[in-house]
Parts: C-alpha cells; sequence; structure tokens
C-alpha cells in the first residue's frame, strides 16, 4: 500500500461499511468486518460502521415524539458512541506514529492543524453525508425542487470528497518526507469521566455524605 493511495483505500472501504449497513438498517446489528484484524483496512471498517450506526442514532434522537425514556437512553448511547468514535481515531494515529517513527523531520517542519486520523474521520462523514444526500436527491415521493436541491448539495459534497482526498494524501507524503511532523494530542474527553466532570463528583461526594 503506497502512502498516496491512503484516501481512495479510505473511501472504498468506508462506502463499503456504509453499504453494508444498509442491507438490514439495523442500529443495534454489530459489524461484520470483512477485513483481516492486523490491516489497515480492518480498522477503516470498524471506525465508519461506528460514525454510521451514530448518524442513525442522530436521526432518530430527533423525532419530536420519541419516548422521554427511550430519547434519554439513546443519549447515553450517542456519548458511548462518541467515546468509541474518538479512541479509534486514537489508534488510527497510532498506526500512522508507527509508520513515521522513523523519519525525522525537518528544522522547519511544521505540525498540522490535524492528524491524519482526524483528517480520515472527516472523510467517513463526508462519505456517510454523500450516501444520505444521493438517496435524497433519488426519492419518489418528494418534489422536483426537493431532488434537484439535494443534487446540487451532492455535487458540493462530492467536490468537498476530491479536495478532502487530496489534502490527506498531501499531508501523508508531507509526514513521509519530513515536511509536516507528527504530533497527536488526546482528546481527553471530559464529561464521561466521574473524576472531571462536576456534575458527576459534586453527585458522589453527595451519596459519600
Amino acid at each position: 500500500m503506497t502512502k498516496t493511495a491512503i484516501s481512495s483505500l479510505a473511501i472504498k472501504v468506508f462506502e463499503k461499511s456504509v453499504d453494508d449497513y444498509h442491507v438490514h438498517d439495523d442500529i443495534n446489528r454489530a459489524a461484520s468486518n470483512p477485513y483481516e484484524k492486523n490491516d489497515f483496512e480492518h480498522l477503516l471498517y470498524e471506525k465508519n460502521w461506528i460514525d454510521t450506526v451514530q448518524w442513525h442514532y442522530e436521526d432518530i434522537i430527533r423525532d419530536p415524539d420519541i419516548n422521554l425514556q427511550e430519547g434519554m437512553k439513546l443519549k447515553r448511547l450517542i456519548d458511548s458512541s462518541n467515546q468509541n468514535r474518538t479512541e479509534m481515531v486514537e489508534y488510527i494515529d497510532s498506526y500512522f506514529l508507527k509508520l513515521y517513527s522513523n523519519v525525522n523531520p525537518k528544522t522547519d517542519a511544521k505540525v498540522n492543524t490535524e492528524s491524519p486520523a482526524w483528517a480520515l474521520d472527516r472523510l467517513s462523514i463526508l462519505i456517510l453525508k454523500i450516501y444520505h444526500m444521493k438517496e435524497e436527491s433519488e426519492r419518489a415521493d418528494v418534489s422536483d425542487e426537493h431532488r434537484n436541491n439535494c443534487k446540487k448539495k451532492l455535487d458540493v459534497l462530492i467536490e468537498q470528497r476530491e479536495d478532502l482526498s487530496e489534502s490527506i494524501d498531501q499531508l501523508l507524503i508531507d509526514l513521509s518526507t519530513g515536511d509536516k511532523k507528527m504530533r497527536v494530542y488526546k482528546q481527553m474527553k471530559m464529561y464521561n469521566d466521574e473524576s472531571l466532570n462536576p456534575v458527576l463528583y459534586k453527585k458522589d461526594d453527595s451519596a459519600k455524605g
């Protein structure tokens, strides 16, 4: 696998994950990852599956008639999914850290605004947007105006996919040549941590008292 093939590889895997999910369109169905566990594609598939399930969580929770108890349950699933998404991004970044571990950055090397894995995260979400916008642009139960508006948005999303793909591949080239240096920061999510979220630790202190 060449460094410049990463974005096209990611798109291929992300699209397969999205297509596989929509065979059953079931948020409770576990992923059946077709790639070998040690392959980079396996990580990409897992990443997009998390994004795809969460996409549908977000759709469901916006139902104005949702049962409040079910809505709260879904909110906790979304929080958990966000945590899994972040951890998967950091895991993918560890792949790139290892890949470029022997590269000595040049003295004038710059740090990119985002790591390779966070750029791939954006690409994963973009593939989901493209899938669903295409779906909207082909609906038979809506007006021509709706379909045409969605087609225009789809064209923009496809252009964004091309630009983002080019940027990802260029970033990886720059990292491999030392023109940019690999720097990864943990997201340090606080709201799920009982020692950092004041609502949680104050509640715990109150229970102890």
